[in-house]
Order: C-alpha cells, then sequence, then structure tokens
C-alpha cells in the first residue's frame, strides 16, 4: 500500500471507511484490510464490530458470489488472506474480552485414510469469514481425535471431509460412534467432498451435506441458528 492509499483511507468517514474495507476484501487486498482495521481501532471501534459488519459482512458478499458462480477458489482464498491478516491485529483483542461473540465453534478434519485438504481449508475460511471460532483437525483423522475434539472444544458443529471414494464410508463410521455414545443427538455432523451428495450424507445419517464451502458457511449458520 502506498502513503498515499493510506492517506485516503484516513480520510474516510467510518462508514465509508468500512464499505472500502469490505471492496477491499473482496479485491484480496491484504495490506489495505490491515490498514482499515488499525484505522478504526485507533477510532475507539470495538472488535467485535470491526469484525462482524467490516471482515464477515465482507465474506459474505465473498460466499454469495463464490456460490454464485462469480468468483472461483483462487480469487476466494486471496480475500480469505486478506481477512486473515486483518483478523492478525483482532485476535489478541478478542481474546483477552469477556464479552467476545462468535457464531459458534466448528470443528473440521478431514477423515482417516485421507490427506487431502485443500477443499476443507477452504471451507474453514468461510467458517471464520462467518464468525465462527474453527479448530481444524487436519488430515487422517481416526474417530478417537473428533471424539477427543469434541470433548476438548464442545463445538457447535462437527464437520468432516473426504476426497476419496474408499475414504468416504469412514465419515459413516465417525458418526455410528457419535450415536452410539448420544452425542449425535445434540451435535451436528457437516459432511462434504468431491466425491459426495446429498444421498450418500442421507445414507450415513449425517445431519446436513456441505456441497461447497459456501454452502457450508450458509448451512452451518442455519445449524447454530443465525441466518446469513
Amino acid at each position: 500500500m502506498s502513503d498515499e492509499d493510506e492517506i485516503i483511507l484516513k480520510d474516510l468517514n467510518d462508514a465509508d471507511l468500512v464499505d472500502q474495507m469490505k471492496d477491499d476484501l473482496y479485491d484480496g487486498l491484504a495490506d489495505e484490510v490491515f490498514e482499515g482495521v488499525e484505522i478504526l481501532l485507533e477510532r475507539g471501534w470495538d472488535a467485535n464490530l470491526v469484525l462482524s459488519d467490516a471482515l464477515v459482512e465482507g465474506m459474505r458478499i465473498v460466499g454469495v458470489d463464490f456460490r454464485d458462480g462469480i468468483l472461483f477458489v483462487p480469487e476466494v482464498l486471496q480475500c480469505a488472506g486478506a481477512m486473515k491478516k486483518g483478523m492478525g491485529l483482532l485476535r489478541p483483542i478478542l481474546a483477552q474480552s469477556s464479552t467476545k461473540s462468535s457464531t459458534g465453534k466448528f470443528v473440521i478434519g478431514t477423515v482417516k485414510g485421507d490427506i487431502h485438504d485443500i477443499g476443507k481449508n477452504l471451507v474453514g475460511m468461510m467458517l471464520e469469514g462467518a464468525g465462527f471460532e474453527v479448530i481444524d483437525l487436519g488430515i487422517n483423522n481416526p474417530v478417537e481425535n473428533y471424539l477427543e475434539a469434541i470433548d476438548k472444544h464442545r463445538p457447535n458443529v462437527l464437520g468432516m471431509s473426504a476426497l476419496l471414494t474408499t475414504t468416504m464410508p469412514y465419515m459413516g463410521v465417525v458418526i455410528e460412534e457419535l450415536d452410539k455414545r448420544g452425542i449425535l443427538k445434540e451435535l451436528p455432523v457437516m459432511v462434504g467432498g468431491a466425491p459426495l451428495n446429498q444421498e450418500f450424507a442421507d445414507a450415513i445419517n449425517a445431519t446436513s451435506y456441505g456441497r461447497d464451502a459456501a454452502m457450508s458457511a450458509e448451512l452451518a449458520k442455519t445449524l447454530v441458528g443465525k441466518n446469513m
């Protein structure tokens, strides 16, 4: 970002600055988003308000256009990167605040036997953009990893990802174990991945099927009772 760009941002009133930040986030301009967050905080904005009004709302717009085929994965990754840079300023403040607001906790991980994570990572970014606290378990997760994460983090939603048709059935293994333990009654489970479909999700008794990253974020908010 040039010095001239910084001056322009600082000269904007709050409403115009927030609108400019949403535009910058949409364009994947990480430095500009970071500067906007910094300016709003300097002006006395609450960190939660910066998060909700600028970053989350900006990513909501990105999610809608991604869902509608206007934006594509490389562009969304740039947008998510811009949001993460802005979040770098907000996270320490939010962590210290007893009034930290969050859409909810979402535990996500690729299932046992599967080491693919690009789709999972994109879903995690979109969820974070929707205001979720995302706990990413990474790849190749046996049922024990999910159970441990549920016990430790008490999430509002559990997400499982698979790219290989050979690893898809393991989602059913995890869901069956959750059902045996009575967890499935209280914890919605979302499944997703390129080879999956709604019929498979229904067959393994998953709560919902995330067709893509944007849809997963929308569904997750519905599952915790908060509309997009």
